[in-house]
C-alpha cells in the first residue's frame, strides 16, 4: 500500500489504510534495454497536441468528454474594488496565470510585501513546532522545512527540528535509537527531501509537455505506445486514465520482488485492472510507472534525463534530481529504518537513497517516486505554474497546458477531483486553502505542495515523518494546520467600512451572530447585507435563521455575486444556508422577511463546523433591516451595532 490515512478514515489518494510505503514500481533510467527512439506517435495514436485544439480559457471534463468552457485563472479574485474581490491588492501579488499579467520570480520579503498578514504566519510556525513533540504518542516528524508565499514573495521559509535524529528504530520498545548529539543534523532551509509521491507531479508535467508538442495523445491508448501493456485486458486504458487515476489499476504491486527489470515489466503487463477504465477513481502508483514507460518510449530518453533537460535546468532548480550524489548526503533528511515486517526490504536506515521499495528496485528512477528536492526549488515550480508555465525567461508549458493541471477531469467522482497529475480541492491536506482550482500533492515521507490560484499563494511543507518509522504518524494534521494559517493570512477586506463580522475558523464549533428583536409591520420587510463564505462543502455551513419567540426557523435568501460585463443572476438559497466555495468574493444578500409581519422577530447568522476540516470561514458586513420605507436596524449606526450579540464571531479588519 502507498498512503497515509485521511482524518475522516478514508485512505488518502484512495489508498489502503495499512500505512505501508509508497509501493509502486518504475523504470530505471540507465539499466536495461533502451526503448525505441522518437516516433510520429501523434498520427499513430490519434493524439494531436494541445496547440491543435482551441482550448481558449480551458477545458472541462464531463462524463469522459471534453467540453470547452471558460475557467477563472489565478488572481481573478484579486481584481477590482472591495465588492469584486477579497485579497489585498499589493503590487507584487501578481495575477498568476491571468493572461498578460505580471509573472514574478521569487524573492524573500515581508508578509506585508506579499500581501499577507504576519500573525497567521507566526502561528503557522508555532503549530508546526507543536508536532515535533508527541502528538499524541510520537512526534509527527523529526523536523520540517516550511515555506509560504504569495505572488513573487516568499514571506516564510523556516526550518524546524532535525533532518537526522535517529540511527534506528527499536520495535520491542517502540522507541527511536538516537544518534549521539554531535551526529544529529538540524534542519536547514536548503535541506533536501525524498519527495515520495510528489515525484508524480514531475512525471505528469513531462507528459503534458509531450501532449502540448503533439507527441502524446491525451485520449490515446497506452497500448498504442506500449503494445505489451494490453495484456490482462488493459487495451482500453488511455493516457488520461493514467493521469487522473481512473485506469482501474489497484494501488500497487510488489514489483521489487522481481530481481530483473524484465520480470518487473512482465508483472505490469500481466496486471488485470480492478475496474473498467473510467468507471472509478483509484489512486495507483502503477499509473505513473506506465506513464514513465511511455515517455521513455516516445522520447528515447530516460526519465531522469527528461527531468533535468525539460524542467530542472530550464527553471534553475539546482537541488532537484533523482539519485542525489553522495556529496549531498549531509544535507539530506533521513527517512526510515527500513526492515520487515513494516518494510518490504531490509535496508536499515535509509538516508540519501529513495525510500520507496519499487523505485529503489528500479535504480532510484521511477515515475511515481524517487525525486529529491528542497523547499526553494519546489517554490520555483509553484511560481512557474501560477505564472502560467513561465519563470523568468524560461517557459516549460503554455498557459493552455497549465490550465489542464488545474481543471477537474474527474467530475464523475465527487471528492476525488483531479487535473492532469494534480489533485484538486482536497481539504484533507489543503485545509482552508482548498478551492475547486487549488492543486497539489502529498508524499508518504511527509511532504506536501499546495498551490491556490485564486489567491496566488503557495505552501510547501517538507517533513521527515517516517523517521525513524512509518507507524509513528498518520493523517495530515500538520499539513492542514499550516494550510489553514496561510489561508487566514490572506486578508479579506470589509465590503464597507473598517471591519466586518468574521465567524472564525474553528472546527467542531458553532458561532452565532444575533440581531436584537425587531418589530416588522410592512409587507416589504427585508434583510440586506454583504456576505462572504468559504466552507468545507456540505460538512460546514452558514445559516440564516429567525425566531419569533419559539424555535429557530430557516430564512430563505438570495445572493448576487459581482460579474464582469453583464448583470449576474441572483442565486437562491431556499434552505436559508450557504456552504462550499463562493469564489472568495463578496456577495450581496437579500432576504424577504414578510413571513414575520406583525411580529417581533430575532434574526441570527449561525456558522457550524464539524470536527474534521474547515474552510476560510464566513464574513458578514453592512447588516441592515428595512421595514418598507423605514430602516429599523443598521449596523453602521453605533447604537444598533452595540445591540448585536456575537458568540464566536468577531469584528475583523482583514
Amino acid at each position: 500500500m502507498t498512503g497515509d490515512m485521511r482524518s475522516d478514515g478514508r485512505a488518502e489518494h484512495g489508498r489502503g489504510a495499512r500505512g505501508g510505503p509508497e509501493r509502486a514500481g518504475g523504470r530505471g533510467s540507465t539499466n536495461g534495454p533502451r526503448p525505441a527512439g522518437n516516433q510520429a506517435v501523434g498520427a499513430r495514436a490519434g493524439g494531436s497536441g494541445i496547440a491543435r485544439r482551441r482550448l481558449g480559457g480551458g477545458i472541462l471534463a464531463l462524463g469522459g468528454a471534453l467540453a470547452l468552457t471558460p475557467i477563472p485563472l489565478a488572481g481573478a479574485a484579486d481584481r477590482g474594488g472591495p465588492s469584486a474581490g477579497t485579497a489585498d491588492r499589493a503590487a507584487d501579488t501578481g495575477a498568476g496565470m491571468e493572461s498578460g499579467a505580471h509573472r514574478p520570480t521569487l524573492r524573500r520579503g515581508s508578509a506585508a510585501r506579499a500581501g499577507l498578514l504576519q500573525g497567521p504566519l507566526d502561528q503557522l510556525v508555532r503549530d508546526a513546532e507543536a508536532y515535533l513533540a508527541d502528538s499524541p504518542k510520537h512526534p509527527w516528524y523529526a523536523g520540517a522545512v516550511l515555506l509560504a508565499g504569495r505572488g513573487g514573495t516568499v514571506a516564510l521559509h523556516r526550518p524546524i527540528g532535525k533532518a537526522v535524529r535517529y540511527a534506528a528504530y527499536d520495535e520491542k520498545t517502540d522507541t527511536g535509537v538516537e544518534f549521539p548529539a554531535d551526529r544529529q543534523i538540524a534542519m536547514a532551509e536548503d535541506t533536501v527531501f525524498d519527495l515520495a509521491s510528489i515525484s508524480k507531479l514531475f512525471t505528469s508535467l513531462l507528459a503534458v509537455q509531450q501532449i502540448e508538442r503533439g507527441e502524446l495523445g491525451l485520449e490515446a491508448t497506452v497500448a498504442s505506445y506500449l503494445p505489451d501493456f494490453a495484456g490482462g485486458g488493459k487495451q482500453d486504458i488511455t493516457v488520461r486514465h493514467l493521469l487522473t487515476h481512473t485506469s482501474g489499476f489497484r494501488s500497487w504491486i510488489p514489483l521489487y520482488e522481481e530481481p530483473t527489470r524484465e520480470g518487473k515489466l512482465r508483472m505490469l503487463w500481466e496486471e488485470v485492472p480492478a475496474s473498467t477504465p473510467g468507471s472509478a477513481y483509484l489512486y495507483s502508483d502503477l499509473n505513473l510507472i506506465s506513464l514513465q514507460l511511455i515517455l521513455e518510449e516516445i522520447t528515447g530518453r530516460p526519465l531522469d534525463t527528461l527531468l533535468r533537460d525539460e524542467i530542472t535546468v530550464p527553471l534553475g532548480m539546482h537541488r532537484t534530481r533523482y539519485n542525489p550524489p553522495a556529496s549531498w548526503k549531509p544535507k539530506i533528511a533521513a527517512t526510515e529504518d527500513a526492515r520487515p515486517p513494516w518494510s518490504g526490504l531490509d535496508r536499515g536506515l535509509v538516508w540519501g537513497e529513495v525510500h520507496d521499495e519499487n523505485a529503489f528496485g528500479f535504480g532510484g528512477v521511477a515515475g511515481h517516486a524517487g525525486v529529491f528536492s528542497c523547499a526553494w526549488d519546489l517554490a520555483i515550480l509553484a511560481r512557474t505554474l501560477l505564472n502560467g508555465g513561465v519563470y523568468g525567461r524560461s517557459r516549460i508549458l503554455s498557459e493552455e497546458s497549465v490550465d489542464l493541471l488545474f481543471t477537474d477531469f474527474n467530475t464523475a467522482f465527487p471528492g476525488d477531483e483531479h487535473g492532469l497529475g494534480f489533485e484538486l480541492y482536497q481539504h484533507w491536506y489543503m485545509g482552508a486553502m482548498a478551492s475547486p482550482r487549488s492543486a497539489g500533492h502529498t508524499g508518504f515521507t511527509g511532504t506536501s505542495l499546495v498551490l491556490d490560484p485564486s489567491t496566488d499563494t503557495f505552501l510547501i511543507v517538507l517533513g521527515n515523518s517516517v523517521h525513524p518509522v512509518r507507524s509513528w504518524r498518520s493523517g495530515s494534521a500538520p499539513r492542514v494546520a499550516a494550510a489553514n494559517q496561510l489561508a487566514r493570512a490572506v486578508p479579506v477586506r470589509p465590503a464597507r467600512g473598517r471591519t466586518a463580522w468574521f465567524s472564525g475558523m474553528a472546527s467542531a464549533s458553532t458561532a452565532t451572530l444575533t440581531l436584537p428583536a425587531l418589530r416588522l409591520d410592512s409587507a416589504r420587510a427585508r434583510l440586506e447585507c454583504a456576505l462572504w463564505w468559504d466552507t468545507e462543502p456540505a460538512s460546514d455551513g452558514l445559516f440564516l435563521e429567525a425566531s419569533a419567540g419559539q424555535d429557530w426557523q430557516p430564512v430563505p435568501f438570495t445572493t448576487l455575486a459581482p460579474g464582469p460585463g453583464h448583470r449576474p443572476e441572483p442565486r437562491p438559497h431556499p434552505a436559508g444556508s450557504a456552504t462550499g466555495w463562493s469564489g472568495r468574493v463578496w456577495h450581496r444578500l437579500e432576504a424577504d422577511l414578510t413571513a414575520w409581519r406583525g411580529r417581533d422577530v430575532t434574526l441570527r447568522w449561525r456558522y457550524a463546523t464539524d470536527r474534521l476540516y474547515v474552510g476560510r470561514g464566513a464574513y458578514v458586513d453592512g447588516l441592515r433591516v428595512r421595514d418598507g420605507a423605514r430602516t429599523v436596524f443598521d449596523a453602521e449606526r453605533p447604537r444598533d451595532a452595540g445591540r448585536i450579540e456575537a458568540t464566536g464571531w468577531v469584528p475583523s479588519a482583514d
